[in-house]
């Protein structure tokens, strides 16, 4: 249970925040994850005999840090997940580039595929076999010339989406060793960030909004004030 941040929870949905660098579910390196340390925190603290149930309603890369949604009961799981697909279930990132945007604002949209023996996402064309459409949408927040400061809303959930998208436009997340070629060596401190959600309740329908910024203390937040961007 040790480290595990806990926005919110109620007997339907439990809202925490990922650290950077931790995987969301277990992965081959056996490292602690992040939905094993929630089910322990609710076995714990509710005394559950056996298994506590937690489902998955999104999950982020595990570079990427910030706010995490997940069900305690398969009826909100469900109904959850349908908001996803509905895309009433709102999701902001934050991201630090390298590089300033052309354009203020703008749409991404590409088709993307994974190589699952190398975890790597490449843009394919639209008909390759396994493709998958991806949107974004970026605006500009700040800039110092040589890296800039995004807020990106998903349309779709698709792996690695936001780097790769990103990065094919020539704005790399900085710290990103899988997608940013100026990154040498692996780094724990990737600037993206799921700095907000807003979804409605799954039982009692009340609209829910979560805020929290990231570690401005870290040299990969500290280059812009990100804090302004999180009130409400």
């Amino acid at each position: 249970m040790e480290n595990l941040n806990v926005l919110y929870e109620d007997n339907q949905i439990i809202v925490v925040i990922k650290p950077h660098n931790i995987p969301t579910q277990a992965d081959e390196s056996k490292d602690k994850d992040l939905l094993s340390m929630v089910k322990e925190y609710v076995k714990v603290k509710y005394e559950k005999k056996g298994e506590a149930y937690i489902g998955m309603v999104q999950r982020l890369d595990r570079p990427t840090g910030g706010i995490v949604v997940f069900a305690r009961t398969s009826k909100s799981a469900n109904r959850l997940c349908e908001q996803l697909k509905d895309n009433t279930f709102h999701k902001t990132y934050y991201a630090i580039v390298d590089g300033v945007p052309k354009q203020k604002t703008g749409v991404l949209v590409n088709y993307l595929k994974k190589d699952s023996k190398t975890n790597k996402v490449t843009i394919v064309p639209a008909l390759e076999s396994g493709a998958k459409k991806a949107e974004l949408e970026y605006k500009l927040l700040e800039t110092n010339g040589k890296e800039s400061l995004l807020e990106i809303q998903i349309k779709t959930g698709r792996s690695h989406q936001i780097r790769v998208q990103l990065s094919n436009i020539g704005l790399p997340i900085c710290g990103d060793a899988k997608y940013n070629k100026n990154v040498k060596n692996f780094s724990n401190n990737m600037s993206l960030w799921a700095g907000k959600v807003n979804f409605v309740h799954p039982v009692s329908k009340d609209k829910l909004v979560f805020m929290v910024c990231p570690d401005t203390t870290s040299t990969a937040w500290n280059k812009f004030y990100i804090d302004k961007y999180f009130t409400r």
